[in-house]
């Protein structure tokens, strides 16, 4: 029997290495300027010099084509910095560019990609509505086909980037279609008439959110790229978003850890290294472990991607990942000691960006039950988990 060992290639390493360069160069001086929802434009067109950007996006339009894994190594290294830049990446190389192309016409795909490569065009996600997040089958917002043209109307909230993006990829019911089977997706432009930003929101981690309204808004009727019958598709789609999401995490775990080593060796009390005492070497092993066994699971879920992950390797990773990582912020900033409570030392801030991830892209909640309805309908009892074909 052979023993397979999961290796990053040398194209690999040297992404990582310079993303890494990057964010610790630059990222992270600036990464308190960002937390009163200022958004990171200097360090996105940096992302956009090294081609970044791009990555998601097929070579045609001027990207680099590269997978789901390449783009989780890539924000994970950014996270270990900044979580505001983490997120803004992530609607850049994330579901939104992955949605526009694989299903937008080709006039969409050469009019928006391109400038998402250069930076000049920034992308949002609108799913969540007020009365619905998780529960897309009974969202509202609804787009009207009138021939050649047609007009959207509804409400989306907790939307990233609702100042700083141009396009906007909306889940929408198609021609009032009821049910999940009446969920399509639509293109909107920030300019189109009737489009506004109505409330916004500051969160825990720094960033802004926003509520938006479409108040008939006209578009072409190629901006309705997926009509009735799209919503399997767009889920499909979002599992990328529940690989990426967890991979913030993982970042923020790590860098959280990172200061925690780094504190413990350097601070001293009764006449010894914090580091030196049992129970704060105890804190260190626990979380390495949990930062290596989520390490684990996001990376081959990321692998199964074809295009999009496996919607099972996807769930059980994210919500690893997301309370894992809970955790080892926590820790790391409970042997900071008070220090860790304030903003002068980075973990404060990997601890309330963290939050974000059992919330955002699928509760955890949610995702269990997913989970667990598959094990109930597939699990074979008699070959068990080498029944599953991975390991």
């Amino acid at each position: 029997m052979t023993n397979p060992k999961l290796q990053l290639t040398s194209e690999q390493r040297a992404l990582v290495g310079t993303v890494r360069e990057l964010a610790r160069d630059k990222f992270q001086g600036r990464a308190m300027d960002y937390l009163d929802g200022t958004f990171p434009m200097q360090n996105m067109k940096d992302l956009a010099d090294i081609g970044v950007l791009g990555m998601s996006i097929p070579e045609q339009y001027g990207g680099s084509d590269m997978s789901v894994f390449d783009t989780a190594l890539v924000i994970e290294e950014v996270s270990k910095v900044c979580y505001v830049t983490a997120m803004a990446l992530m609607g850049e190389v994330g579901v939104q560019v992955r949605v526009i192309t694989n299903f937008a016409p080709e006039s969409m795909k050469k009019e928006i990609l391109p400038k998402v490569c250069t930076g000049e065009a920034l992308l949002a996600v609108c799913m969540t509505e007020p009365h619905a997040g998780t529960d897309v089958p009974n969202y509202k917002t609804n787009t009207t086909m009138k021939g050649d043209r047609a007009v959207v109307n509804g409400v989306k909230t907790l939307i990233s980037r609702a100042d700083e993006a141009e396009w906007f990829v909306v889940f929408s019911r198609i021609d009032n279609q009821p049910g999940r089977d009446g969920i399509g997706c639509v293109l909107v432009n920030r300019n189109t008439p009737g489009f506004s930003v109505t409330a916004r929101y500051h969160t825990m981690g720094g960033e802004n959110l926003a509520e938006i309204r479409f108040e008939n808004c006209e578009v072409p009727a190629e901006n309705v790229i997926l009509r009735e019958g799209g919503f399997k598709k767009l889920l499909s789609a979002f599992n990328t978003q529940r690989c990426l999401n967890p991979s913030v995490s993982l970042g923020l775990a790590e860098g959280a850890f990172q200061e925690a080593i780094k504190y413990v060796r350097d601070r001293t009390i009764f006449g010894k290294t914090v580091g030196e005492f049992q129970g704060i070497r105890w804190k260190l092993a626990e979380m390495y472990r949990d930062i290596e066994a989520g390490r684990s699971l996001l990376y081959r879920a990321c692998l199964t991607a074809n295009p999009f992950p496996d919607p099972h390797e996807a769930a059980i990773a994210k919500m690893f990942v997301n309370e894992m990582a809970i955790r080892v912020t926590s820790e790391a900033l409970q042997v900071h000691g008070g220090y860790g409570f304030t903003d002068e030392y980075p973990v404060s801030r990997f601890y309330r960006g963290v939050r974000y991830g059992t919330l955002g892209g699928g509760a955890t909640e949610t995702l269990k039950d997913l989970v667990g309805k598959k094990l109930m309908e597939d699990f074979d009892p008699v070959d068990g988990f080498l029944s599953q074909g991975t390991f």
